[in-house]
């Protein structure tokens, strides 16, 4: 299992939204900007999002993107799965071998299902904040 960049950029760019939108919309062309993110790519990006029901969209001159829920009830899972598709290492083998059911039932499931309960244990409000305690204590050894 690789985490493309579609994945990476969209945790990033989720992060970013839950930081900078308090009351607000957070617009697309800051988010690009402040995650160096192309807004082309961003806008891929935020189509599946959306698509999930993770974010939503509003328009208008104070139009923007905003979370859809609490960002203590988005799962990192959750978004990985909406940008990659299954968290998976290793795919079901359906070749009637026996030794690969057991290798599968015992080995890669196993590994599938910790993946998936790993991502799933962390929420979008843990992983941002523990960005911005991370960078206040940078900020105050400086």
């Amino acid at each position: 299992m690789k985490i493309s960049t579609k994945g990476r950029y969209g945790l990033k760019a989720l992060i970013d939204i839950y930081m900078y939108s308090s009351c607000e919309t957070v617009t697309l062309k800051s988010v690009s900007k402040r995650q160096d993110i192309s807004e082309k790519y961003l806008e891929q990006i935020f189509s599946s999002l959306r698509k999930d029901g993770i974010i939503e969209g509003k328009k208008g001159p104070q139009g923007g993107y905003f979370l859809t829920r609490d960002a203590k009830t988005i799962t990192v899972g959750e978004i990985l799965r909406s940008l990659e598709g299954k968290l998976v290492l290793i795919d079901n083998e359906k070749d009637n071998n026996q030794l690969s059911e057991y290798l599968y039932e015992n080995l890669w499931d196993v590994i599938n299902k910790k993946i998936n309960e790993y991502f799933d244990s962390i929420t979008l409000e843990e992983l941002a904040n523990n960005y911005k305690y991370s960078i206040e204590d940078i900020a105050y050894y400086i």
